[in-house]
C-alpha cells in the first residue's frame, strides 16, 4: 500500500520538481490523493482503482492509474477545464502465476512515454516519444 503522503519524488511535474500528494479518500479497490497545495477551486488529484472480472482462467483484473487536474483556460482566463491522463493494465490474472509479462507491458509503456529510445534518461517534460504523440496528436 502506498504512504497516505507521497512527499519524497514519488511523483514529479514536466519540469522534474516533486509535486506532493495526501490520501483523501479510500474504500475496498480504489484510493484517491490530492495535491497538498492545490486551490478548492482547481483541484489536482491522483486516483488508483482495480476491478476483478470474471473467474478461474477467464478471471482479469483492470487496473487504472489516473491524474485529473483543473487550470484555467489560458484562452479566457475565466473558464476552468480539466486534463486527465491515465494509465490502464487489463490483464489474465486467472491464467498468469507470475507479474513479469504483466511488469514487461508497463516497463514498454513508461519507456516509450519517458524516453527517446536509445536514451536512459527519463524525460518529464513531455518530449518523450509516446508522451510527445500524445501532446501533439501525432502518430
Amino acid at each position: 500500500m502506498l504512504a497516505n503522503t507521497l512527499n519524497t519524488n514519488e511523483i514529479k511535474n514536466a519540469a522534474g520538481t516533486e509535486v506532493e500528494f495526501q490520501r483523501i479518500a479510500t474504500s475496498d479497490r480504489q484510493t484517491e490523493f490530492s495535491q497538498i497545495t492545490e486551490s478548492p477551486s482547481a483541484p489536482h488529484r491522483l486516483s488508483i482503482q482495480h476491478q476483478e472480472l470474471g473467474a478461474g482462467l477467464k478471471k482479469r483484473r483492470r487496473s487504472v492509474v489516473r491524474f485529473d487536474k483543473t487550470v484555467i483556460s489560458s484562452v479566457d482566463s475565466i473558464t476552468p477545464v480539466t486534463i486527465s491522463a491515465y494509465a490502464v493494465l487489463d490483464a489474465p490474472v486467472g491464467a498468469l502465476t507470475v507479474n513479469t509479462e504483466m511488469a514487461n507491458v508497463i516497463a514498454e509503456l513508461n519507456s516509450f512515454m519517458a524516453s527517446l529510445g536509445a536514451s536512459t534518461t527519463i524525460l518529464f517534460d513531455g518530449t518523450g516519444n509516446g508522451s510527445a504523440v500524445l501532446l501533439n496528436g501525432g502518430l
